[in-house]
């Protein structure tokens, strides 16, 4: 069974990018070890095809080699912050809201119509710190955005942004100290969170094998 890790900084977290199934030091590494950990009885193939600093034109830009030509059981993506935060720290990158959901929509109209992959959604997340506080408007709107498309696409949504705000510890920084990039306790979390959304996908796909 082969699982696609898509996204930018945070799946990408460090790997070898001339070795695909290398899984860097991010969530990838450790759902992917929570999942063989979990289903001992079925053979993996991870792959991890993550980008730092990718936006929603650049993995619409490498549909067909690194989502189509792959061919996974399940693919997982989690992109959106850097289509807001490269508005600020680049303002020449700016994403319209419309130019973000045709992107989104475009990439997983592809998965659809060209793969058998199951699709799991990764809502982007942002932690409270100080220099980002310009983010939180434009974000939220695209969270909007995400979750429509997984109601209408994804057949596993995983609400990251809400699960890290929800969660019980004091300082949320513990998960990712620039409130972006996780921590190794953050990328856990997220790992964890990961094998609770994709464990009944798995399911469905194992009476086939």
């Amino acid at each position: 069974m082969k699982i696609l890790f898509q996204g930018d900084s945070v799946t990408d977290a460090g790997r070898d990018r001339s070795n695909s199934s290398d899984m860097g030091f991010g969530y990838p590494k450790y759902a992917s070890a929570m999942i063989e950990d979990a289903f001992p009885d079925i053979d993996f193939a991870f792959v991890n095809l993550g980008i730092s600093g990718n936006r929603t034109a650049d993995l619409v830009e490498r549909m067909q080699s690194d989502f189509i030509e792959i061919q996974p059981d399940i693919v997982s993506v989690m992109i959106g912050i850097n289509d807001v935060w490269h508005h600020y720290a680049f303002s020449y990158t700016y994403t319209s809201n419309e130019e973000f959901e045709q992107n989104y929509t475009t990439l997983l109209e592809e998965i659809k119509q060209k793969t058998a992959a199951k699709i799991m959604i990764i809502q982007p997340f942002l932690l409270d710190v100080p220099d980002k506080q310009e983010l939180w408007g434009e974000l939220k709107e695209k969270h909007e955005i995400v979750k429509r498309l997984a109601d209408q696409y994804a057949d596993a949504y995983l609400p990251m942004h809400e699960i890290l705000h929800a969660d019980e510890a004091e300082d949320k920084t513990v998960y990712a100290a620039d409130g972006v990039h996780p921590t190794e306790d953050g990328a856990c979390l997220i790992a964890q969170k990961y094998l609770e959304a994709v464990t009944p996908l798995i399911e469905e796909l194992a009476q086939t094998l």
